[in-house]
């Protein structure tokens, strides 16, 4: 695969994936195509696989995911709720996870809000605020709605950069 899939029409289809059967289509059709890579067991590499890699790289300190792994169901479950947006100093309507309705992630959903997560990232609703209002995506304590103000204040922000090319 030349260019990349996760792009902005694929964000919109994420974000569009309950209230309509076109976005469903589409989402299922990206995720399920190959990216021209073969994957560690000798198989043809997905986009899912690759979403999958990318987000577990994210969080490969927390869940033990050596880099190129793929993230399950309980590594994405286990980190969705340390994702929030905007600067140190959470308040819950910035709460990733549930600003965009996940309120639950299991084996129906994991891939999709992974998928999401790189999409926004990448060059969804995130990217832009990130260059533009410096809003970004903070991975916080495993649980927000418990970190005190001042763990809020303290934490350690370190900048994340996606590769441009092949997913």
């Amino acid at each position: 695969m030349s260019e990349t899939r996760i792009d902005r029409k694929f964000y919109e289809a994420i974000l569009d994936f309950e209230k309509s059967e076109h976005a469903q289509d589409y989402y299922y059709e990206v995720m399920d195509s190959f990216t021209g890579k073969i994957c560690r067991n000798g198989e043809k590499e997905t986009v899912r696989d690759r979403v999958l890699k990318t987000y577990g790289l994210l969080f490969c300190e927390d869940t033990g995911l050596k880099i190129g792994e793929i993230a399950g169901v309980d590594d994405v479950a286990d980190t969705a709720d340390r994702l929030y947006i905007g600067e140190v100093g959470y308040d819950s309507a910035h709460w990733y996870r549930m600003k965009h309705e996940f309120y639950v992630i299991d084996e129906d959903n994991y891939d999709r809000f992974a998928a999401l997560v790189i999409a926004d990232l990448r060059c969804g609703d995130l990217h832009d605020a990130a260059q533009k209002d410096r809003k970004m995506l903070i991975v916080g304590e495993a649980d927000p709605l418990h970190m005190t103000t001042e763990q809020r204040k303290n934490q350690h922000i370190s900048s994340v950069s996606l590769p441009r090319g092949g997913a």
